[in-house]
């Protein structure tokens, strides 16, 4: 009677368990569920651009961080939802005549080529002069490393800058003993990619920054 007792405990102290193993698994799932949907929720849809110069940018980056939201990664499927809200004007008319090219062709679509080309489409060229005259004399003086590295990538982007010219200007306008210190650097270690000099610029740069206090 007492093995039969026992017996009886274990198994709805196991079913206890159980239940409690199951009841944090469902948590979870929710949770990560909750999640999911708050991220989707928090990006909102940029809605519809009309061929604005002067609001493509801020269009164009919330476009950018909706699809990204709503995970869609397929080049074919991005160009269509993209081109699904250029309505009206300029925008209307790119966006009828880039469907027509795409009807025509069943080939799946170059995503760098299609970017390059909306940008050179709808991108304000006053902003890139002004960022490309910008650039070539934005030195770092006494900012903070990389809120300096974050405006200078910023001006790169809208002046359009390739990659040579950039690390040639990241170089040219940083402070010197933070780019003295990486040029001392052994050979093997010495960035050559405008990643590798990003990074390097800011390590150097911190160190500076909690030596001086």
């Amino acid at each position: 009677m007492q093995i039969n007792k026992e017996a009886s405990t274990n198994k709805y102290e196991q079913t206890d368990t159980e239940m409690s193993v199951a009841q944090a698994t469902t948590a979870a799932a929710v949770s990560k569920n909750i999640q999911a949907g708050l991220l989707k929720n928090m990006v909102l849809d940029p809605g519809w651009f009309n061929g604005d110069r002067s609001k493509f940018e801020d269009w164009w980056r919330g476009i950018r961080l909706f699809l990204k939201s709503n995970r869609v990664n397929g080049t074919d499927d991005r160009i269509t939802a993209i081109l699904a809200r250029l309505r009206g004007g300029v925008a209307g008319i790119y966006a009828q005549k880039k469907l027509d090219k795409l009807d025509e062709n069943n080939n799946t679509q170059d995503w760098d080529e299609f970017v390059k080309e909306l940008k050179t489409t709808f991108s304000n060229k006053s902003k890139a002069a002004d960022a490309e005259w910008k650039i070539e004399t934005f030195k770092q003086g006494k900012r903070n490393t990389a809120d300096f590295i974050i405006e200078f990538e910023a001006l790169a982007m809208k002046a359009d800058t390739d990659k040579l010219h950039t690390i040639f200007l990241l170089k040219e306008n940083v402070r010197h003993d933070i780019i003295k210190t990486i040029l001392g650097y052994p050979p093997i270690a010495m960035p050559e990619t405008l990643k590798e000099w990003k990074v390097a610029i800011t390590f150097v740069g911190q160190g500076y920054k909690s030596m001086e206090g």
